[in-house]
């Protein structure tokens, strides 16, 4: 009996640790902010998962030119083009099937925060970026886009 209990103890186990694994693994790939700005395309980087910009809705700003990283707290990093941006990075897959460890870089602020993120039960992408502790920060919605997009490098 005590065979067939740690038999079936250990599949399940076998079966929640897959589970987490196919949960972390579905955070690659395209997702869209929560506002419809910028499509972001989440892959592996040395180990760890990265997201860069690959897409804007709106990539040119006022004067026809490309959007570049204007709000950058270091002038010298104001000229990066937003296409083709790193916002996300040092991501490591969690014991939960989330995914922890990183960070995520707001163009709008020019902020770098530390970040979690998962993908819920809804299929979205749940990303929170924080100072210090997870309780001290915001959280954000992002879902993979309705039809594919063509990203904004080459």
């Amino acid at each position: 009996m005590k065979k067939i209990f740690s038999g079936l103890a250990l599949a399940a186990c076998i079966v929640w640790a897959g589970a987490a694994r196919a949960q972390s693994q579905d955070v690659q790939g395209w997702w869209m902010d929560q506002a419809g700005k910028a499509g972001i395309y989440i892959a592996p980087c040395g180990g760890q998962l990265c997201g860069k910009i690959e897409w804007l809705r709106v990539p040119l700003d006022k004067a026809g030119k490309p959007k570049t990283d204007i709000h950058n707290n270091d002038p010298a990093l104001r000229p990066r083009l937003l296409c083709g941006l790193q916002i996300l990075g040092n991501f490591t897959p969690g014991d939960d099937g989330r995914w922890r460890g990183g960070w995520i870089y707001d163009p709008e602020s020019g902020n770098t925060y530390k970040s979690v993120m998962h993908v819920g039960d809804d299929g979205k992408l749940h990303v929170r970026g924080y100072i210090g502790i997870t309780l001290i920060g915001r959280s954000t919605v992002w879902t993979k886009p309705a039809t594919p997009l063509t990203p904004c490098t080459g």
